[in-house]
């Protein structure tokens, strides 16, 4: 059983948790918040055995804690990772995970010399319907382009409207919508047509200086992938897929529930064996399980190789889109600083 801690005590940790359980193999040992009331509200969804701590240093020495889940505000995940890491945790750090390829390999390297796991929680991948989609989709040259679209007005842009700036869209918290939202189409483009031989971000700025919502073209030797992202309006469209003699059209590109493809030769629609789990994070949670609990088994060895240069490679992206589009975050100058 992998004894489970996390950091963060919003929506999406107790969809986490709520995920990690139903796979039977963690159980939800620790909570951390600054607020102790916080931290026992949210235990209280669970059991009588959570431990509750205020201080990090409490909370990542905890001798029966296997594994942090982080889920805090995206520019604490790094000193919180380097934290636990160093105490000898595995740690799932919700995406985005990092601000900098600087952070991210730092990660990496650290939690490889502590002999411990990183996994960036981007669901949408470890879903088995990502793997069924990649195994449909033939040779590249047979691909001619793609279209993904991601985007969900966030109520919490109500409060930039009204002069505030919360973390999800403050540059010192490392917000803005590539991060949140963009990371997933990435994340979808990188896993099924590798790294792009060109990428341009073409970026709308709100008052609060990160980006709102923008469009992002992946350039690949013979197609393009266009990708509509954004945080500060609503999109309906489906994701799609072109090949030479036909469509893949997805219902969403954060998570699979119907895949159709349309056979221009044949004329006729045929629909993907797609099931989707009652809670999305379900698979990744048993996947991620899957890696810790079996260290040596070579096939989940080569897995999560695959999944930490998939990591490094959308971090590296959107880095890079980022530059691009004038958006600079507090971590960025502090990584200036380090290398100056």
């Amino acid at each position: 059983m992998i004894n489970l801690g996390i950091i963060g005590t919003n929506w999406i940790t107790h969809q986490f948790v709520e995920a990690a359980l139903t796979t039977k193999k963690y159980d939800l040992v620790a909570v951390y918040s600054r607020s102790l009331e916080k931290a026992q509200e949210f235990g209280s969804h669970y059991h009588e055995d959570v431990e509750y701590a205020t201080d990090l240093n409490t909370f990542f020495h905890l001798a029966h804690l296997h594994t942090v889940y982080i889920a805090s505000p995206n520019a604490l995940h790094f000193e919180q990772a380097k934290a636990a890491i160093i105490a000898g945790k595995n740690v799932i750090v919700e995406k985005p995970a990092f601000s900098t390829p600087q952070e991210m390999d730092e990660i990496i390297n650290l939690a490889n010399l502590h002999n411990v796991f990183f996994f960036e929680a981007a669901r949408n991948i470890h879903e088995k319907a990502f793997d069924t989609i990649s195994d449909f989709l033939p040779l590249k040259d047979h691909i001619i382009g793609a279209n993904f679209t991601f985007m969900k007005y966030s109520s919490r842009y109500d409060a930039v409207l009204e002069g505030e700036e919360p973390n999800i869209f403050s540059p010192q918290f490392s917000g803005g919508s590539i991060m949140d939202l963009g990371v997933y189409p990435l994340y979808a483009a990188l896993g099924w047509f590798g790294v792009p031989q060109a990428a341009h971000y073409f970026a709308r700025k709100i008052v609060t200086d990160v980006d709102g919502i923008g469009t992002i073209i992946l350039r690949y030797d013979l197609f393009d992938v266009t990708i509509q992202q954004g945080k500060i309006g609503d999109s309906f469209l489906p994701s799609e897929i072109y090949l030479d003699n036909g469509t893949l059209t997805l219902n969403g590109i954060n998570s699979f529930e119907k895949v159709e493809f349309y056979d221009r030769t044949a004329k006729k629609r045929l629909l993907l064996p797609i099931t989707l789990k009652k809670n999305p994070m379900e698979e990744e949670a048993l996947a991620f399980a899957n890696v810790m609990n079996h260290p040596t088994d070579k096939k989940q060895g080569v897995l999560y190789e695959e999944w930490v240069e998939l990591a490094r490679n959308v971090n590296q992206l959107i880095y890079d889109l980022r530059q691009q589009a004038g958006i600079t975050f507090t971590a960025d100058k502090k990584d200036e600083g380090k290398n100056s």
